[in-house]
């Protein structure tokens, strides 16, 4: 009965996101919804792209093994994108008018530049994808008892995600996220008062996270383990950034307002409700303690799960799996279609020049079906990997490629197009260097690449102009001694 439900329930959005699938005329409609999204609408697409599988089930299986240390980059860091990106980014973002961020390189650097950070941020949306499409598998083999194997189950999920994707592209994104976000708001908070009171109330849950020390924020007072805490803070909040997805929030809002507003709103929000999933799983110690000590060592990740289907009377049931899959299904929606138009708008089109809008529109459309295929055949090969590491792993590269040389750009008017490729290559090379040797169990390999990005873009800018400086005053003196 769960089972049907679900895809009653999966059906009906498909339905949704195909009705808002009509008002797509042009490629700007399918990218970003023609800029005439409201801002309750951008907080919502906001707040619903970010919380995903990971928030559900990631976060709260990091918690109650490492305490609010442990999930320092996902809220805390991932929400506080959001509110750095409505305030730093957002408003000279949107006063250029652009389809991709990948458009902004290009108009800053040139085409290799351009090209060089599109695939960049493509391949951080295969970690991040694969992670709902994992838990789309782990719905579907929880609710058929096993019946539906968690390969098969994620086949299941992308297709119902392409079903609407695929031809409604943001405009069919934004509403689904908008009636999602409230099913999964309405159904989480419901949920943890039930838990709450199962578990004897809400006091009782705070009280044992208290004297687990579950509370426990900050890293011990060594250079190691800061250093550590600080690389893990910035792999989200500032990795996330230079990212489509939330690009296209940016640039569908109908006013500069919206634009600036809804991000922080959906930031905030984001960071608040996050605590939700981390109370529920917290309330299983007590509700069930044996069995969430077997699972904490086995699989945390279905700690939650469990709770509801053996504890929860039916309702409870319904409540959560509506809300958990409106979690995955508007975050994997927007994560399939932000590389798709960046493929078509960035790299595709340095092969095959812009013939037609509508020539446009079919590209892109391909393309969300072949990158649907792509991320279904990694989630498939990398099952047994934590959702919360595929998804802290896939930022770190546009961290150490992307971010510095779009801050530079916005803010730096000495950036030049040599400093943006210093800093990408030294980055990246930095960053693959610490993963690949013994450095990175001693200096994080992210912090790493983002330091040597940082020098890349101060040596590249910089040292073309002291050349110079240094010729012109030899060339005085020359003349002077003439």
């Amino acid at each position: 009965m769960l089972l049907t439900l679900v895809i009653v329930y999966l059906l009906v959005t498909i339905a949704i996101g195909l009705y808002a699938a009509r008002r797509v005329k042009n490629s700007a409609d399918y990218a970003i919804a023609g800029r005439n999204l409201p801002l309750v609408m951008i907080v919502t697409t906001t707040f619903a792209t970010w919380f995903g599988s990971e928030t559900v089930l990631g976060i709260p299986a990091k918690f109650v093994n490492s305490g609010l240390n442990g999930v320092v980059e996902d809220p805390f860091g991932a929400g506080t994108c959001l509110i750095l990106v409505g305030l730093f980014f957002a408003s000279k973002l949107y006063k250029m008018s652009l389809l991709t961020i990948s458009d902004y390189y290009r108009e800053r650097y040139g085409r290799t530049v351009e090209v060089v950070c599109s695939l960049i941020i493509m391949l951080s949306y295969l970690g991040w994808v694969s992670a709902q499409v994992t838990a789309l598998g782990l719905v579907f083999n929880l609710l058929s008892g096993g019946v539906i194997a968690i390969p098969t189950g994620m086949v299941i999920g992308v297709v119902s995600i392409l079903a609407y994707t695929l031809f409604g592209g943001m405009w069919s994104v934004a509403v689904t996220d908008f009636i999602q976000m409230i099913i999964l708001v309405s159904g989480l908070a419901i949920l943890a008062v039930f838990a709450g009171n199962l578990a004897g109330g809400a006091d009782k849950v705070v009280a044992l996270a208290v004297s687990k020390d579950l509370f426990h924020f900050w890293p011990e007072p060594s250079f190691k383990d800061m250093v550590f805490f600080f690389a893990a803070a910035i792999t989200m909040m500032l990795g996330s950034i230079p990212q489509q997805d939330v690009f296209q929030r940016v640039m569908s809002a109908n006013s500069i307002g919206a634009a600036t507003k809804g991000p922080v709103i959906g930031g905030v929000c984001y960071i608040l409700f996050a605590f939700v999933p981390m109370f529920l799983v917290a309330s299983a110690l007590i509700i069930m303690p044996e069995q969430t000590a077997a699972l904490l060592k086995d699989d945390p990740q279905k700690v939650l799960p469990t709770l509801v289907l053996q504890k929860m009377p039916f309702v409870m049931q319904v409540l959560f799996f509506g809300a958990l899959l409106s979690a995955i299904k508007s975050t994997a929606s927007a994560t399939l279609l932000a590389p798709s138009v960046t493929f078509t708008e960035n790299i595709w089109r340095q092969f095959r020049p812009r013939v037609s809008d509508r020539n446009e529109l079919r590209n892109m459309r391909i393309t969300v079906l072949v990158f649907s295929a792509l991320v279904l055949a990694y989630a498939i090969r990398m099952q047994g990997t934590s959702i919360y590491e595929m998804v802290s792993g896939a930022y770190q590269v546009t961290l150490v490629g992307a971010f510095i040389p779009l801050v530079f750009g916005l803010y730096w008017k000495k950036a030049t197009t040599q400093g943006a490729i210093f800093s990408i290559v030294l980055g990246i090379l930095a960053w693959l260097l610490f993963l690949a040797t013994p450095a990175g169990e001693q200096f994080p390999a992210q912090l790493a690449g983002v330091l040597a990005a940082l020098v890349g873009m101060l040596v590249g800018s910089l040292g073309p102009q002291a050349i110079r400086n240094s010729h012109a005053g030899h060339h005085k003196l020359a003349g002077g001694a003439a």
